[in-house]
């Protein structure tokens, strides 16, 4: 049996709750839920009903969320539900209130005409999420941390064999945190000023725990209690109805040392309005995804424009040109169109500064205003 921290609890449980309350929630949760659990019960959602409230909660035993809704209880218990399946069922119910009641493990649903009944598990056979109370938090203002992630999370590996570039980074420095993701052909690093931490860290998180933390922080101006230890990290913040959670193991490794990557000299340095530069990659990528996703850049110093151009034989081919103001020698130079899409589209600057070296090294892209940031991308050799 996996480890519970729901022994006592009764499997008795009534209540009324709002279907879009709970539709809500169940589609954030549903995403933890993992496709092929190592155990029954890890495809299921936690069901905790309290007075004036329900608990939800999911935990893959590497990843779990737990948060409340508002709900009219008559009978306190806790069950567990299939996720996925609830979570199906819940989101084409109308937007009317929700009954759920259990007769031992058999849990029946009603909403205006429907009613539905399946099979649940014991809520004792559910594990526990981690809980780190032994060590003082580190305080983090969900603004901070949300716009940290919208500035590095996309440059996270996807590729499970290297599993430390799966990450993130996070790194507290003196006056701000520090936020690094790499997948070996790009890097960006953001900073977010953090006058609030009262801790040190230096953790490597794993991106998609990351990314339902952000979804899970939508539209939230909340204050994070942050804790961790060698393998785990808890975020919480308050909410009307008690603790939202969302646990995390970290990744174990040596992250690369990526400051030492990042030029800090350059022959060449172009700035150009950023959603101009981007509208215009997003239509040459119509064409460069017919063959490599491959843009080439002319650097022209002398008409002050940057030209793109892509080419797919069996289709055709497309050049766009853009003024700019250009520092340097002439160059033309490749990258791979969707990876600078990705990266301008992360800045939230009207204009953005390109820093340059030769064809064959790489190249930083930072925004010359709002979030700080800066993102590596390695060109790409075109062979004649």
């Amino acid at each position: 049996m996996l480890p519970s921290c729901y022994k006592t609890v009764r499997n008795t449980v009534k209540l009324v709750c709002d279907q879009n309350d709970l539709s809500a929630k169940l589609s954030l949760l549903s995403r933890i839920v993992p496709a092929n659990p190592t155990h029954p019960v890890l495809a299921n959602v936690l069901l905790t009903a309290e007075t004036g409230r329900l608990g939800l909660a999911v935990f893959d035993l590497n990843l779990g969320m737990q948060i409340w809704i508002p709900a009219q209880t008559e009978e306190s218990g806790a069950i567990t539900i299939p996720a996925r399946f609830l979570n199906d069922i819940v989101s084409r119910l109308p937007s009317a209130p929700v009954t759920i009641q259990t007769e031992g493990i058999s849990v029946h649903l009603a909403c205006a005409q429907g009613r539905y009944q399946f099979q649940g598990i014991e809520a004792e056979e559910f594990p526990g999420l981690p809980v780190i109370d032994q060590v003082e938090p580190l305080l983090l203002s969900a603004q901070a941390l949300v716009s940290g992630l919208q500035s590095s999370l996309f440059a996270a590996s996807n590729d499970e064999s290297k599993q430390i570039l799966t990450g993130l980074h996070l790194s507290s420095q003196p006056d701000s945190l520090e936020f690094a993701a790499t997948d070996g052909h790009r890097l960006a690093v953001a900073a977010s000023p953090q006058p609030t931490q009262t801790a040190e860290m230096t953790m490597t998180v794993p991106a998609k725990a990351l990314r339902e933390l952000e979804r899970l922080l939508a539209r939230q101006d909340v204050d994070l209690m942050v804790r961790f230890d060698p393998t785990q990290i808890v975020f919480e913040f308050a909410t009307d109805l008690g603790t939202a959670r969302l646990s995390s193991r970290l990744l174990e490794g040596q992250y690369p040392a990526y400051n030492q990557l990042i030029p800090r000299q350059f022959a060449r340095q172009i700035t150009i309005e950023r959603q101009l530069f981007v509208a215009a990659l997003e239509r040459i990528a119509v064409l460069a995804a017919q063959k490599n996703n491959i843009v080439k850049l002319k650097i022209d110093s002398v008409e002050q424009q940057v030209g793109l151009s892509a080419e797919a034989p069996q289709f055709g081919s497309g050049e766009e040109s853009l003024p700019a103001q250009i520092s340097g020698e002439d160059l033309e130079i490749a990258f791979n169109v969707r990876y600078l899409v990705e990266g301008l589209k992360a800045m939230d600057s009207t204009e953005i500064q390109l820093q340059l070296n030769s064809e064959t090294t790489p190249a930083i892209v930072s925004p010359l205003a709002g979030r700080k940031m800066t993102y590596l991308i390695m060109p790409i050799q075109i062979r004649a």
